[in-house]
Order: C-alpha cells, then sequence, then structure tokens
C-alpha cells in the first residue's frame, strides 16, 4: 500500500471509529494508516461540525476579513509571532522561500480552563475582534469540535502503530494547537503582485496533524512521491486530515508528511475570494519528538535528531518569517 501513487485521497468516515463495532473501527484503522503511510492525506466526515455551524463559523470569519485593514491591523501584535490575533496581507512565507503568500489569517489557540495545568501560564490570552461579537463563541466552539476529532484520529493512529490507543492523550492534553481561518483575499490587477506570489507556496504542516474545512474550493494540491501534483477534492460534509513533520518526525518517517500548496485560480478569477480554516493540532511543548524506538529499524534508520515540540515550532516560526531570531 506505502508503494502506491494514488491519484485522490481516500474518503474515511470517522463513524467508523467512534461506532463501538470493532470491525468498522479495526477498518479504519487499516484505512487511514495505509492512506498516510502512502499520499499523507484523508477526507473525513462526520467529524462532528454541522451544517448550522459551520454557516455561522464561515459568516462570522467572513465579516472580520472584509473589515478595512486598518481595524483588522488593530487586531496585530507582532510580538506574539503571529500565535494570536490577525496576521496580515504577505506577512507569512513558505520554508525557503522570500515572498509572501497571498493570504491573511487569525489566529485562535487554546484555552485552558484547568486552572492546576502549568500550561495555563505558557500561552498567550486569545485576541477578540469587537467589531463581530460572535467571533469568540463561532471559532472556539469549531476549535473544541475538531479537537475531539482530532483525539480520535490519534487514537486511531496510535493503534495503527501497534501503539496504546490512548498514547497521545495526554500529550496534546491542553495542547498548544491552533484554529486558523484564512483568507486568500481577492487580487483586482494581478500583474502588480510579485510573478511567484501565490495563495501559499509548497509546505508541509508543523504540527501532529491538521484537520482542514474548505478544502473543496479550487486551488489545494498535494505532491505525491513521483512529484506529480494531485488536486484535492472534498465533499461539503468532509474534511480534509493530514500528516505534519511533527508526526513524521515521531514516526521516522513512516507517515508522510506531504508536500501541499494552494496555487493562484487562473488570472480571469484572481479577483475572487477563497476561504479556509484549518485546525492544527498541536501537542503541549515539552512533547519528545525522538522518533519511536519501535520504528527505527536496519531498513529505517534514524531521520531526525531528538527535539521536544516547542523547540521545533520556534524554529520553524522563524523559517516562516512570523518569528525574529
Amino acid at each position: 500500500m506505502a508503494d502506491n501513487l494514488p491519484d485522490h485521497i481516500p474518503s474515511l468516515d470517522l463513524a467508523d471509529f467512534r461506532s463501538g463495532d470493532p470491525t468498522r473501527k479495526a477498518k479504519f484503522v487499516q484505512e487511514l494508516g495505509d492512506a498516510y503511510q502512502s499520499i499523507g492525506f484523508v477526507a473525513l466526515k462526520n467529524h462532528g461540525l454541522n451544517d448550522e455551524q459551520t454557516k455561522e463559523l464561515y459568516h462570522d470569519v467572513q465579516e472580520f476579513f472584509q473589515l478595512p485593514d486598518p481595524t483588522k491591523q488593530a487586531y496585530e501584535n507582532p510580538a506574539l509571532a503571529g500565535q494570536r490575533g490577525y496576521i496580515s496581507k504577505g506577512k507569512e512565507h513558505a520554508k525557503g522561500r522570500n515572498t509572501g503568500d497571498l493570504k491573511e489569517f487569525y489566529h485562535v489557540g487554546q484555552e485552558v480552563l484547568d486552572e492546576n495545568d502549568p500550561v495555563k501560564n505558557d500561552y498567550p490570552a486569545n485576541i477578540w475582534p469587537a467589531e463581530v461579537p460572535r467571533f469568540a463563541q463561532s471559532t472556539m466552539k469549531a476549535y473544541r469540535t475538531l479537537e475531539a476529532a482530532g483525539k480520535d484520529v490519534l487514537r486511531a493512529i496510535a493503534l495503527y502503530l501497534e501503539l496504546p490507543e490512548n498514547y497521545f492523550d495526554d500529550k496534546v492534553k491542553n495542547g498548544n494547537s491552533i484554529l486558523r481561518p484564512i483568507h486568500y483575499f481577492p487580487i483586482e490587477n494581478p500583474e502588480e503582485v510579485p510573478a511567484d506570489a501565490v495563495r501559499a507556496a509548497e509546505h508541509g504542516d508543523i504540527n501532529l496533524i491538521t484537520l482542514l474545512m474548505g478544502a473543496s474550493a479550487d486551488g489545494l494540491q498535494v505532491k505525491r512521491r513521483d512529484g506529480q501534483w494531485i488536486s484535492i477534492t472534498a465533499l461539503p460534509d468532509q474534511i480534509v486530515v493530514n500528516v505534519g513533520d511533527m508526526l513524521q518526525r515521531l514516526t521516522n518517517g513512516v507517515l508522510k508528511s506531504t508536500i501541499h500548496r494552494v496555487v493562484n485560480p487562473p488570472r480571469e478569477k484572481m479577483n475572487t475570494p477563497r476561504y479556509s480554516i484549518p485546525f492544527f493540532m498541536h501537542p503541549r511543548s515539552e512533547m519528545s519528538l525522538a522518533a519511536l524506538p519501535h520504528l527505527v529499524t536496519a531498513d529505517n534508520p534514524k531521520k531526525e535528531a531528538d527535539i521536544t515540540a516547542g523547540e521545533f515550532l520556534n524554529e520553524r516560526l522563524i523559517e516562516l518569517g512570523l518569528k525574529k531570531k
């Protein structure tokens, strides 16, 4: 399975894993693991988000991004290295590039309710736009729903890797996860942007897994191991869930953090907006990303030096241009 070159990403049903039926659960685990060894992406339904919740979320997100730039920039705090609040147009670029992506976005982070968890002091407070009163409620509701789905996906991954099902539970409890509503803004005059500027240049995600809403709009592509780009298609009731660099590192490359990008639309459609909302599932910063011992073998020698999740995140924020050295 890991040697094949799929021309699409598999569709899975999280209800199979949550069903309590051992056969359905085992089938889900196997199909998820096979997909993550080959293409690194799946489309997932029954993730917990309903149509009404999704509609309200997109309404609030669009309402914010339609505000004037100076109003939005009041919610940008460069001292936070892009970890909370608004990040303005062109600020982020892919690793290894200098040209900023054609997007603006907003970061909503973990709200730790347990007063006794020391990690509560590590996270900056969320920043909420006063002009969109429902923004906090709708984004945090989506955050919790996607976090719950992500925990179940990680449980399935643990079983596939022959680890205890709850292996990741304590590592992602109050983890440093981020919900990122993105606005790929309209370009009225394409000739005025840099020739190499794209909506999101090719990159791998930093985190353990990403759960993405809004992948059905044109533009999202993933890179197969033979170098060919294939377009992602997801039905309206599906989210796309992919492996991030942290999980690839932890599994010594057994699970694939596949390079992906968001390409520009045809020139005549550059003046149309695109929205997507990824949830980047991070563990607690102290989690070790050292390769799991049973995945280091003679045929698959250790690929990366030991590092914690927090150290790795810090490295990547510098590489993305969000944090100064």
